[in-house]
């Protein structure tokens, strides 16, 4: 690993220490959540899905032996003496195509043309392909007996042919509870003839969002007012990280009115999560709504973006208890805040436990700065230089109202709390956003 700059001289900064560190604030935060129950899917659905039952092949994968390759099935002991200048010419006794069964057992001194997948004969030890045979040769010369074929290739036992059961044997436990469905597994199940698959269910987060000025896209542009982008840049996370996201509309600057939207949430929602309202303003109304409708649990994380977070149960229908998650109005700030909070809330429920998304180790292209002793989570973009290392590009603006810097970075290069400034040419730590298609794909990060 080259050596960089001031790499071993880092600026130190002291931190007020009432404000959670994001650790500390995670583990609280998932401390609430449990796994989710099973539910049936749709075997399609079941994509990125957490299996809830043991899959076992009730029969063999194949079900029967067939040929690997398109071709002639043939009895080994009748072309020992085959070669590509000397071919052996054998009588075609029938053909066996992919899902038919063969019509009678092959005997010795006979072949049988065969399709790739096709059931292979009794008699049969050994398919031939038609590229080591003179079938081309006899289709192009007429004077050539189409009924016979000579066989160029002296193929020994077992030659093309895949076994029954070869792949998964009946009995055999397939898929085990736990298993995260990928294609291949979606696959092997549609292979087990399974339409349908248990899976921990999908969570269904509610979004709200808070502020009289707020404008739903659609709607007129007014004078003084923005449009409601913090809900649908969060529930697109939500959906991208397994979430089932329910918009459920925006709260007015009114308890009563953040009241109304979360009763309609709460009727349905495995967890809440609002934006705006939960910092010290005169009309920061969610703070209000928590202590009188459920418990907080914690109120400022050592961030920068998102330093005031709020967490705790709201009080829903028929006892339930249900997990709420208040993010900063700023856009950035809630976007990084969902990543580091949201997102594991929702592996969890999902039964993936918490996963970390990964980090790599990248230069950095421009200093960091970290003014007040915060953990700064800074937008850059990695990329891999020519001489095939990471580095970490600053998206420029790092304004926590700088949506578009969000549409840039592929990762968030983290300053410590304790570090007043990371310069050019320091390694840092960057937890991707993107990965790992970004990275390497991207040049040095001007696309």
């Amino acid at each position: 690993m080259t050596q960089h700059p001031h790499s071993d001289r880092p600026h130190r900064h002291h931190y007020d220490a009432e404000m959670l560190s994001v650790e500390d604030a995670r583990e609280r935060i998932l401390s609430y959540f449990r796994r989710l129950e099973p539910a049936d899917v749709d075997l399609l659905d079941a994509l990125d899905m957490v299996l809830a039952e043991d899959l076992v092949a009730p029969f063999d994968i194949p079900p029967l032996a067939n040929s690997a390759m398109d071709g002639y099935a043939v009895v080994t002991s009748d072309v020992t003496a085959a070669s590509d200048s000397s071919a052996v010419e054998l009588p075609v006794a029938f053909s066996v195509a992919a899902g038919q069964l063969p019509e009678r057992p092959l005997a010795p001194g006979f072949v049988a043309r065969i399709m790739t997948g096709a059931p292979t004969p009794d008699g049969a030890d050994a398919v031939v392909p038609f590229e080591d045979t003179d079938e081309l040769e006899r289709r192009g010369n007429s004077s050539m007996n189409g009924d016979r074929i000579g066989i160029k290739l002296a193929a020994e036992t077992g030659d093309n042919i895949r076994n029954a059961g070869e792949d998964v044997a009946a009995g055999e436990l397939v898929l085990k509870a736990g298993t995260i469905l990928r294609p291949g597994a979606i696959g092997v199940a549609a292979s087990l003839g399974r339409s349908t698959i248990k899976t921990f269910r999908r969570p269904v987060v509610a979004i709200i969002s808070t502020g009289d000025e707020l404008l739903n896209p659609g709607e007129s542009h007014q004078p003084g007012k923005i449009y409601n982008s913090n809900a649908y840049s969060i529930a697109a996370e939500v959906r991208r990280y397994g979430g089932v996201p329910l918009m459920a509309g925006i709260a007015r600057d009114t308890v009563e009115s953040l009241q109304e939207r979360l009763a309609v949430a709460l009727e349905t929602a495995d967890m809440i999560v609002t934006s705006a309202g939960v910092s010290k303003g005169d009309y920061d109304v969610v703070k209000d709504v928590l202590a009188k409708n459920g418990e907080i649990a914690l109120w400022s994380v050592r961030m920068r973006p998102a330093k005031p977070l709020a967490f705790g149960t709201l009080n829903g229908p028929r006892g339930r208890k249900v997990p709420h998650l208040g993010l900063p109005g700023n856009p950035v700030s809630a976007m990084v805040a969902f990543e580091q909070f949201g997102r594991p809330a929702i592996q969890v429920m999902m039964g993936r436990g918490e996963r970390q998304k990964p980090s790599v180790s990248a230069v950095l292209d421009d200093p960091v700065h970290n003014y007040d002793g915060r953990r700064v989570y800074a937008r850059v973009v990695v990329y891999q230089a020519d001489d095939g290392e990471l580095h970490a590009k600053s998206t420029g603006t790092q304004s926590s109202g700088a949506l578009t810097s969000m549409v840039v970075a592929n990762g968030l290069a983290i300053c410590p709390d304790n570090v007043a400034k990371m310069d050019a040419g320091e390694l840092a730590t960057v937890e991707m956003l993107d990965w790992p298609e970004d990275v390497f794909s991207s040049g040095n990060g001007d696309e």
